[in-house]
């Protein structure tokens, strides 16, 4: 292990694992052999910043970025802005793909409108509500369906909480179906929005919402600090840019010898202590004291899996 890990783990002894925001077991698999429709769209829902691929009806209209459409969505149909064509999609999977009602009219837009003003109101009430049941809830978004008599309101809470009573109470003041979704603090992250620690918008909510996993050894294989307040966002969980290059990282350490291995140079027995695959340079210390930064280009894997330096 490099000497920067060393010197930087946290002094409070974290479980950093506790950073971690999904069980790789759970993943499901995507199907590499299914083709996917041609064109397929990529839509967003304003309200939770999700995104959604589409595909269209036969002879459906061009659509281009910006356009609204008309989708089924997991709560409903509703209304999704086009971001664009997806030419090469990767990690999606055949029933995430729904298909486009129809483009967005003139009466849909005046809608939407009024709807928006109402969810600020909407947003007032709730919280009352919850002062007056004593719940412990924080309410981060709420959403009124294009296409159905059906609110929605999106809260966060470190514990479960019976609602059941509240939601009663709401349905006497909308005269509609009332749902009440509890997220997790990446999820509230994307709705919100926010900036980061390198002062640019949080990347769930601006380039990707699909919440890629994250792990520990992301970051370490990246050779970053494993302090918790450098490598966790806002939200308290791990960076989602942590997988964005850790790709990279692995394809490039497999060209390049293991931190701890020993190798015999200029007479002297050696230990790699660091190797940086940005820089491509190896650091290595001496039993004489010496210690040395080479180019990586200089080692050699031999056929026995044993390094050299030419």
């Amino acid at each position: 292990m490099s000497d920067i890990f060393e010197n930087d783990i946290d002094s409070e002894n974290i479980d950093l694992s506790q950073l971690e925001d999904y069980s790789p077991s759970k993943e499901e698999k995507i199907d590499e052999n299914f083709v996917y429709p041609n064109p397929l769209y990529l839509v967003k829902l304003e309200y939770s910043s999700e995104g959604v691929y589409c595909s269209v009806p036969k002879n459906f209209p061009v659509l281009k970025k910006g356009d609204a459409v008309i989708i089924p969505t997991r709560y409903g149909k509703d209304m999704a802005m086009v971001l664009g064509k997806s030419n090469h999609p990767v990690g999606v999977k055949p029933s995430e793909i729904v298909n486009v009602e129809r483009k967005a009219s003139d009466a849909d837009f005046l809608k939407y409108r009024e709807l928006v003003a109402k969810e600020e109101s909407a947003f007032k009430i709730f919280k009352e509500k919850v002062e007056i049941h004593k719940l412990d809830m924080k309410l981060v978004a709420v959403h009124f369906l294009l296409e159905e008599p059906k609110a929605l309101f999106f809260f966060s809470s470190d514990n479960r909480v019976d609602f059941r009573e509240l939601v009663k109470d709401l349905v006497s003041v909308f005269k509609m179906r009332i749902e009440l979704r509890q997220i997790g603090v990446r999820d509230e992250s994307r709705i919100t929005g926010g900036l980061g620690v390198c002062g640019r918008p949080y990347c769930c909510h601006s380039i990707c919402d699909r919440l890629p996993p994250v792990s520990i050894r992301m970051a370490k294989d990246q050779n970053l600090s494993l302090n918790s307040m450098k490598i966790s966002g806002q939200c308290g969980r791990l960076l989602c840019c942590l997988s964005y290059e850790c790709n990279w990282y692995q394809e490039a350490r497999k060209t390049l010898p293991p931190e701890g291995l020993h190798i015999f140079y200029d007479g002297t027995q050696f230990r790699i202590i660091d190797v940086n695959p940005l820089t491509r340079t190896v650091k290595m210390l001496g039993e004489d004291g010496r210690l040395l930064e080479i180019p990586a280009k200089r080692f050699e894997k031999e056929n026995s899996n044993r390094w050299k330096i030419n």
